[in-house]
């Protein structure tokens, strides 16, 4: 291959390569971490309504709870009526045992009732829990779309600027290379070049010839026989 091409020129391409590479990584990012974020706050809006599901179960259940004891007390009130009206000794006992047993039966409920009532308390403060939580999430989704928003319009123009400037640097080539160098570029990207530290390729870590080395001292284009990266010399 009769090219010649320097060492400045290739690290140049490289620098250029690598800095489009990761502001183009950064603006693929960005619309990640919204929808990451997005799915955090979705995760929350759904423990705040289990929250609330139970929070509300656990007061229709305390309702229930206090109109059984309201249905005991009316019986107990309606027996103990009957008290009086006894027409036998029996009747008497009988209408004594169902007050007694309706009582008994209040005071469980009644139990009940209060242990319902305390956990009404305790899942509307899981609830405010959650709500607060939810509010935090929802403002750091805010905060990062706001800052991805505004971080890609800055990204995108520095992208058009280093495109640009590859562009530039590109057609400054050999056309006699400018084919072995955009295979290698368009497969790897800007890991397609790598700089050769003593005789060593930076890409793989594979030494190279004696003969490589000469001609990369003579600007003449090297690839890797190793990964095939377009191989240059440090400053």
């Amino acid at each position: 291959m009769s090219s010649s091409v320097t060492a400045a020129a290739l690290r140049e391409l490289h620098r250029l390569h690598s800095q489009l590479s990761d502001l183009r990584g950064r603006l693929d990012r960005g619309p990640k971490q919204i929808t990451a974020h997005k799915g955090s706050v979705a995760q929350l809006e759904a423990a705040l309504d289990a929250a609330k599901a139970l929070s509300l179960d656990t007061r229709k259940a305390a309702d229930r709870k206090q109109l059984d004891v309201k249905a005991q007390e009316d019986k107990i009130a309606n027996w103990e009526n009957q008290l009086n009206s006894a027409k036998s000794n029996k009747e008497y006992h009988t209408f004594q045992e169902q007050i007694a047993a309706a009582r008994m039966a209040a005071s469980v409920l009644e139990d009940e009732t209060l242990e319902l009532l305390g956990r009404i308390d305790e899942t509307a403060a899981e609830v405010h829990r959650h709500e607060e939580r939810l509010a935090a999430g929802q403002a750091e989704l805010k905060k990062v779309e706001t800052n991805v928003a505004a971080n890609t319009e800055v990204l995108k123009a520095e992208v058009a600027r280093l495109e640009a400037d590859l562009a530039v640097a590109e057609k400054a080539l050999p056309d006699d290379f400018k084919a072995d160098y955009r295979r290698v570029v368009d497969r790897k990207g800007a890991e397609g070049l790598a700089p050769c530290e003593e005789g060593v390729c930076q890409g793989c870590g594979q030494s190279t010839t004696l003969q490589m080395q000469a001609d990369l001292r003579a600007s003449k284009p090297v690839f890797c026989k190793s990964c095939g990266v377009l191989l240059y010399l440090p400053e």
